[in-house]
């Protein structure tokens, strides 16, 4: 394949450091928002989570890494320290983190020695020296040997400024000053990849970039960041976001899990389109369901990717497999009528393919918004050919219809139908759904919800 993450001429900077001394923080105080998770359970950031930094005189890549030389009982401290130490190995400049509070350590020593090797700058940042009160507690940290040292405080936005001068300096003396790009930032598409714990999201992400970017493992709940991936595919520019998987409330085991799970599902709300990861060696579950409810009330545009289809009833033929796995799909999750499915095996490399297909389906119809003239006579003489019931002597006209003027529009929205009516009680939720009905028989909506707004007479006489 030579689809692969999109490059970029910005620089790197990469956050390293022993678990829980603010690496996370720090890097939420660089980029102005709070993306990484930051918690005092240690070990908590476990993927390289990555933003673009735009503070100061030259914009760079900032990456948090997982902590090094931490002692997780879950047996993850080599994989976190292989992406640290991929994070180090394309990084321009490296800010090594440590805790002025908790006081020079051997782990801090050891990864000193191994940056000093490295041949990359290192700017050491002595964290969480919160007053003026905490300046001695630096002192010992000259000891590591580096001339470039800043003590801060990602808490209460201590020496940021000068933090932020003395990267663009670095950075500045390395590649040069900012060239000025022609043309804007391409539009990103931003894909939600959500799903329970262990369907296989970050295998299926590492399947599309051909990279181990994210953490596989079959320990449910690896992922815990939602982690935004910038992605390039036939002049497509994507932001994939990896998500933790979620569950329900009462399996969340710590605070971190509750926060990771919250993140999960901010992440459907800001994306354009999400892909919802389904086990078909399990079938669809109840937390299934309740992720796939989650996605229709968001209003977001759905692909089903059933993963692991290699393992579904492998003793049956190729097509009668596909037919009873759509069969069982259309059957559980029959609320996301409108999404396409995708039969894939994230391990094998299945059908990838056929999941950026369905996504250029979907954005094909979202750039053909039907025209409030033709809207407006379609679903008049839909609603003639089937009017609803007459109540009370009332009988349903359609006064108007248009689509909701969104405050921030994306390259991927689906519509909202506003129908001004005389009487709005005349629209049921039955005849709702036969108008839908008609709308995608007649007009592409391929992967996308549709809703309506019902609006009586008087308040159209108001608007």
């Amino acid at each position: 394949m030579t689809d692969s993450v999109s490059s970029t001429l910005r620089p790197t900077v990469a956050i390293v450091g022993r678990p829980n001394v603010g690496k996370s923080a720090i890097f939420n105080r660089l980029i102005g928002r709070r993306i990484s998770i930051v918690h005092d359970e240690p070990g908590v950031t476990r993927d390289r989570i990555s933003a673009i930094c735009t503070r100061g005189p030259r914009s760079f890549e900032l990456i948090d890494t997982g902590g090094i030389g931490s002692r997780l009982s879950d047996g993850f401290a080599a994989q976190v320290r292989l992406e640290a130490d991929i994070a180090i190995e394309s990084a321009s400049l490296i800010l090594l983190v440590t805790d002025a509070q908790n006081g020079l350590t051997t782990v801090d020593e050891e990864l000193a020695s191994v940056l000093r090797k490295s041949g990359t700058p290192v700017l050491l940042l002595i964290n969480k020296v919160d007053t003026a009160k905490h300046e001695n507690l630096a002192h010992d940290f000259a000891r590591l040997g580096f001339a470039e040292t800043l003590p801060v405080s990602a808490e209460h936005d201590r020496n940021f400024d000068e933090l932020v001068e003395r990267i663009g300096k670095q950075l500045i003396a390395k590649h040069g000053p900012e060239a000025e790009e022609p043309g804007a930032e391409p539009v990103r598409i931003r894909i939600a990849i959500v799903g329970r714990p262990n369907v296989g999201k970050s295998s299926l992400v590492n399947a599309i970039l051909e990279d181990d970017r994210t953490i596989v493992s079959d320990v449910a709940g690896t992922t815990r960041d939602a982690i935004d991936i910038p992605y390039e595919r036939g002049g497509r520019h994507y932001t994939l976001i990896d998500t933790a998987g979620i569950r329900r409330r009462t399996s969340r085991d710590s605070p971190v899990e509750v926060f990771s799970v919250m993140r999960s599902e901010k992440s459907i709300r800001r994306a354009d389109l999400c892909l919802l990861v389904i086990d078909a060696s399990r079938g669809v579950t109840a937390m299934d369901r309740t992720i796939g409810q989650q996605i229709v009330e968001a209003h977001k545009p759905c692909i089903i990717v059933v993963n692991k289809f290699d393992l579904f009833e492998p003793n049956l033929k190729s097509a009668e497999r596909l037919d009873r796995l759509r069969t069982h799909i259309e059957r559980e999750l029959f609320f996301l009528h409108y999404a396409p499915f995708v039969a894939t095996s994230a391990m094998k490399g299945q059908h990838l393919n056929k999941i950026f297909g369905g996504i250029e389906k979907i954005l094909d119809a979202a750039r053909q918004p039907i025209g409030t003239g033709l809207l407006n006579r379609f679903l008049q003489d839909a609603i003639e050919r089937n009017p609803p019931p007459i109540r009370k002597s009332r009988r349903l006209n359609l006064l108007y219809v248009t689509t909701k003027k969104e405050d921030h529009p994306r390259p991927v929205m689906a519509p909202r139908f506003i129908l001004f009516v005389n009487y709005a009680e005349l629209v049921t939720r039955t005849f709702e759904r036969y108008l839908e009905n008609e709308l995608r028989r007649e007009f592409d909506l391929t992967g996308m919800p549709v809703s309506f707004t019902v609006r009586s007479r008087q308040s159209a006489d108001k608007s």
